[in-house]
């Protein structure tokens, strides 16, 4: 019941609490589960929405969790390779500077 023309500066304080609310309990307000940013969480279970440094901190513990059990994520992870498949051969090269070298005259 929000206005979507109005900018963040222009709402009132009531309708920043509908937004709040909106966005901490997403499923109540038929928002579907695909939506959600955190679905089928490792320790919980459920299905929720994370707002503002839960992000991160959540990020941070799923990636502590994999290097944990020594997973092929985890182990990409901890080396700081490419976890998604991408090729590797020639991009992301860091440190020394690989080249050819030029013609001596």
């Amino acid at each position: 019941n929000v206005d979507i023309t109005k900018r963040a500066g222009e709402l009132s304080k009531e309708e920043i609490d509908k937004v709040l609310t909106v966005m901490q309990h997403p499923t109540q307000f038929k928002i579907p589960v695909w939506f959600l940013n955190r679905q089928k969480d490792f320790v919980t279970g459920g299905n929720k929405q994370i707002i503002a440094n839960q992000v991160a901190s959540s990020l941070r513990e799923d990636l502590q969790r994999l290097k944990k059990i020594r997973s092929h994520r985890g182990l990409r992870h901890y080396w700081h390779l490419r976890v998604r498949g991408q090729h590797t051969k020639t991009t992301g090269r860091f440190g020394r500077v690989v080249g050819v070298s030029g013609r001596k005259k």
